[in-house]
């Protein structure tokens, strides 16, 4: 099943993809069915129980007294606010590693998984203007990620049940200001930019994604595909990130782990382009959507 947040009318609710492509308002069912969260991290946060009540919803015809048409509201990031910052995995794509060292140097191809996180306040709808201050960075650069929503809570998790702490998946553009993010010993505030980074449309099911090391992930900027790859071709998979990511920390419901992005990004490109204001960045993963996205540039009082 495929699970989104809307606003409408100036409330945000949470949505079921129903298989009209229109959405059930669980935010309106819950008023009136103690079965049903009225958000989508109150769904996560039931894990696989929750994803049973889902598929029976699905099936129901009173479910589609709650419809509303897509085109009527506007999609938000699956969740909202999430609960606490993304984790991110860096270097995990050769190919990027590849072409990041003509930029950057030589880079050790990792034995274990890189970590750095991006706070809350940087993700946007897949539909959001993402609004860039020149004086703060001219070199604003695409990334498209496949991320991983922890629905089972677990420590010490083996690679071989990892994926059953999985709930879904969604697609995240990992929007990275490179002058900061270059010039600094840490990579937190080029990555956190508010307001900068698309996640969703939906967040799909695991059992509808299936195997997360087979699915072809794009990205294309004013209408030019830059990137195109699949995660088979991640050096360490979702389970061993999970796995090793157990080890010293206790993964929750609501947690988000975006998986890193293959070549084709903007740094190191001949010549070198950015995100400046009026381009369009898209971004694309088999089963989980599309996003959209136009750069304006932030306005402020002194013009």
């Amino acid at each position: 099943m495929r699970l989104c947040s809307f606003d409408l009318q100036g409330e945000s609710r949470a949505g079921l993809v129903l298989t009209d492509g229109s959405l059930a308002d669980l935010t309106a069912m819950a008023d009136h069915d103690d079965r049903v969260a009225p958000t989508v991290l109150g769904w996560v946060t039931r894990g696989r129980q929750g994803r049973t009540v889902l598929d029976q919803l699905l099936q129901e015809a009173s479910t589609a007294r709650y419809s509303v048409d897509m085109g009527d509201v506007s999609l938000t990031a699956p969740i909202p606010t999430l609960p606490r910052n993304v984790i991110c995995v860096g270097a995990n794509y050769t190919d990027h590693i590849d072409e990041s060292e003509r930029v950057v140097g030589a880079l050790d191809l990792p034995d274990a998984p890189v970590y750095f996180t991006k706070d809350v306040r940087s993700i946007c709808g897949p539909r959001d203007v993402i609004r860039v201050d020149p004086r703060s960075t001219e070199q604003l650069d695409w990334e498209v990620e496949l991320a991983v929503i922890i629905g089972e809570p677990g420590r010490d998790i083996p690679a071989d049940r990892a994926l059953e702490h999985v709930w879904g998946y969604t697609i995240l553009n990992d929007v990275s200001a490179r002058d900061i993010q270059l010039t600094r010993n840490q990579w937190w505030k080029g990555k956190s930019l508010e307001g900068s980074s698309p996640m969703g449309p939906y967040l799909v099911s695991a059992e509808e994604v299936g195997d997360p090391q087979q699915l072809d992930l794009s990205c294309w900027v004013d209408g030019e595909q830059m990137q195109h790859a699949s995660t088979s071709q991640m050096i360490h998979s979702v389970a061993t990130i999970i796995a090793d990511l157990s080890t010293t920390l206790t993964l929750l419901p609501g947690d988000v782990i975006s998986t890193g992005t293959p070549s084709g990004v903007g740094l190191a490109r001949s010549p070198q382009q950015w995100l400046t204001p009026g381009r369009t960045v898209e971004a694309e993963i088999c089963g989980l959507g599309h996003q959209t996205n136009t750069i304006m540039k932030e306005r402020h009082a002194d013009g």
